[in-house]
């Protein structure tokens, strides 16, 4: 028996924006009620902030500085990162749909998705123009910009927008084209209004229309853009009602704001513009467990701008608005200021601020917001220690003790209810050969399976601890993981059956879980047509999967480890670094950028490559799991046999050898040292302790014959093994040294 906390709330956070970030930052050092589990779903693990962008434009501060990590706020919080974009809500029935995952049932949510340029009214905008949001589509396409101009003698851009952000992007992105092509740049802005800064003073307006004359910026007021429409050479012309027309490069829009558009259909509250209507709480007129927050929420009683500041205001009211929630006390009201310091970067080291009527310009302005932005990005790079101290919400079973042996199993109605729901999402399975006779559409107590005549059964296990917390991507890695043993062999998966441990928690938590779970599940099987037919679930302190894999292979086309002889070429077919990585990210030390890449590769099956390598001769075959490369391939050498190779050709994760120069290393690493032994001279090399690192869902290391190398690496990359490599050769032993020479 153990007490251990019992999970009995989802709480979703939709969106990566300001406030939620401050929220997630303060429920880490101080959590909600034990038993709310925290989800965060987002499509960026970066997210930018606002008050930095324009300087990331001009190149004074890089991608680091100027955005968020959400990787690790997210394992401070001890909230479940979801990468995905939403695409609907349905608010009565608690149900968030995104693009890629499952449906996710909620019992309180928060929304802060920010807002988009409104572009859909003017013909070829949408096609032509590049939005000022979302924020990374922009940077992308300024880059690609910016490498265009490599040989350029000019350049010539068109803003649409002549609000704050309007100015602020012309100032920024003029000083950045200036240091790329010299003084023939020409920066034009459309404002529909007749001064810059709508919503400005007129003082801090007069200064701008005096800044952009002295800087020769083109500013052409009280115009209205009709078309934006393609003309020679990949340029962009801007036609006005007026008649005016200018070509540009590159035209960037950075109207007023406006929403999704789903958000209409959710149920929830909204005004005419699509906004979510919220009270003084932060919660939805309409629905009391949903808030909403940012530029996505129009406060009713205190309607504001669509700026930065007020999100980030709203950060406190809102985490002691979901405490008072949870504990089932009053929320309090929240009344934002009426008036806010804005300070307006001028790109040259200058900065105007204003407040209410008061605007003046100085150097020591840009100084202090300097010190604003750093402070603020501060409260995201170096997190405090947590409060060890856990909080339990009245009526909560957050100490109920837990049986362990049979009574750990999950409920029958969870089992059912969970399966149910995830079959039901893939009928194509309907037309699937089907060689179960006995399985789980009548369940009894085992599988029986019909094997192919004349082949023969292959058969492995594998099983490990959740090292992602989005149950549907772990269990799409987990499967990958244990069908790579029979692709490595050569061998057809049949059926598998699962091993699950779900957290402690109530059974309609429970369910929706195991749901995630099993569509992920199926989902991974389904390129190879693979039949889950049973296994065991129960519950424990955290979430774990395995499976039993079961095959079948012909006598004659088995793959094994041991017949490497010389002349033969080795093969990885995918990067190498998740040990170390996944060591970093448990110190929330790696970058969610590089997390997104392992997990990426991770997902990717190696059904496809096994086919395209036994496709090119292959001999011999095995994938690099736990005891790392070096240790995969001291299992494959036969007596007789060397092995040369190449540390410049392996493939590497992004942010591997960031990790390893600050010390990181997998738990397992020390112990796949010991092979170290057999390497002729160890290499002082960076990559070198790639070769003891663990690999989850790693790639296939075969043996070829060296003149189908090319052949097989160009067919590989085709089908998607883009990371494929010649990382070595078999040669014969040299009487006296170790079996592993090292070079590179």
């Amino acid at each position: 028996m153990q007490a251990t906390t019992s999970i009995h709330t989802d709480l979703f956070f939709v969106g990566g924006g300001h406030t939620h970030t401050i929220v997630l930052r303060k429920i880490g050092m101080n959590s909600l009620p034990a038993g709310v589990r925290l989800t965060l779903i987002t499509n960026l693990v970066d997210t930018p902030y606002s008050g930095m962008l324009p300087c990331h434009i001009s190149g004074l501060y890089d991608f680091d500085q100027s955005h968020i990590d959400l990787r690790p706020l997210t394992r401070f919080a001890n909230c479940r990162l979801v990468m995905d974009e939403v695409v609907d809500i349905d608010a009565d029935q608690q149900m968030i749909y995104c693009r890629h995952h499952p449906p996710m049932r909620y019992d309180a949510l928060s929304i802060d998705i920010g807002s988009t340029p409104g572009t859909v009214s003017v013909p070829g905008a949408r096609e032509y123009a590049i939005p000022a949001k979302p924020v990374p589509n922009l940077l992308r396409a300024w880059h690609r910009y910016l490498e265009s101009l490599d040989q350029a003698q000019s350049a010539t851009i068109g803003i649409v927008g002549g609000g704050v952000g309007g100015v602020e992007l012309a100032l920024n992105m003029q000083v950045r084209l200036q240091q790329s092509v010299g003084s023939a740049v020409n920066v034009h802005v459309f404002h529909r209004g007749a001064r810059l800064a709508t919503g400005r003073n007129p003082m801090t307006q007069r200064q701008l229309a005096r800044i952009f004359r002295d800087r020769s910026i083109h500013t052409h007021l009280s115009e209205s853009v009709c078309a934006v429409e393609p003309v020679a050479d990949g340029a962009v012309q801007v036609r006005c009602e007026s008649g005016l027309k200018v070509t540009c490069d590159r035209v960037f829009w950075v109207t007023s704001a406006s929403t999704a558009p789903w958000l209409t259909r959710t149920g929830l509250s909204t005004d005419k513009a699509g906004f979510i209507l919220v009270k003084d709480t932060l919660q939805t007129l309409s629905h009391p467990n949903v808030f909403a927050v940012g530029d996505v929420a129009t406060m009713v009683n205190h309607p504001r701008p669509k700026a930065g500041v007020f999100a980030v205001r709203q950060a406190p009211p809102l985490y002691h608005n979901l405490q008072r929630y949870f504990y089932g006390k009053a929320l309090k009201p929240f009344k934002p200021q009426s008036q806010f310091l804005n300070i307006i970067d001028l790109g040259r080291g200058g900065a105007i601020a204003s407040r209410g009527w008061w605007s003046a310009e100085s150097v020591w302005f840009r100084h202090w917001k300097h010190r604003i932005d750093a402070r603020f990005m501060s409260l995201f790079d170096q997190f405090p220690p947590m409060d060890s101290g856990s909080q339990t919400a009245p009526g909560s079973d957050t100490m109920m003790p837990h049986c362990a042996g049979c009574g750990s199993k999950v409920s029958s109605s969870v089992l059912s209810r969970a399966l149910h729901r995830a079959r039901k999402d893939f009928p194509e399975m309907d037309h699937w050969p089907n060689p179960v006779k006995v399985g789980l559409e009548s369940p009894d107590d085992a599988a029986v399976i019909a094997m192919p005549p004349g082949k023969l059964a292959v058969q492995t296990v594998d099983q490990f601890r959740a090292l992602v917390d989005d149950p549907y991507v772990f269990a799409q890695i987990c499967v990958n993981h244990c069908l790579s043993d029979l692709f490595a062999m050569g061998a057809t998966p049949q059926t598998v059956l699962a091993l699950a441990t779900l957290p402690y928690g109530t059974d309609a938590i429970q369910t929706e879980t195991l749901y995630q779970l099993m569509t992920g599940t199926y989902q991974a099987l389904a390129p190879s047509q693979t039949w889950l037919v049973g296994g065991h679930t129960s519950e424990g302190p955290e979430l774990s999967l395995g499976f039993a894999c079961n095959g079948w292979i012909a006598a004659d086309t088995i793959l094994t480890k041991k017949n490497l002889r010389p002349g033969l070429g080795l093969i990885l077919t995918k990067p190498l670094g998740t040990g170390v990585l996944f060591a970093a990210d448990m110190q929330r030390a790696a970058k969610g950028r590089w997390i997104a890449a392992a997990v990426a590769s991770m997902m990717q099956s190696n059904q496809q490559a096994a086919q395209c390598l036994q496709n090119h001769g292959a001999v011999a075959c095995t994938d690099i799991t736990g005891f790392g490369l070096l240790g995969h391939l001291h299992e494959m050498l036969p007596t007789g046999m060397s092995i040369d190779l190449n540390l410049d050709a392996l493939p590497v994760l992004p942010g591997v050898y960031a990790c390893f120069e600050t010390g990181y290393l997998s738990s397992l690493h020390k112990r796949n040292q010991q092979v170290e032994r057999h390497v002729q001279t160890p290499a002082h090399h960076h990559a070198y302790p790639l070769l003891f690192d663990p690999q989850t869902s790693g790639g296939l290391l075969a043996a070829i014959p060296q003149d189908r190398i090319n052949d097989c690496l160009e067919n590989l990359k085709k089908q998607g093994y883009v990371h494929s490599r010649h990382i070595g050769n078999v040669v014969p032993a040299v009487e006296g040294q170790a079996p592993f020479t090292i070079r590179g």
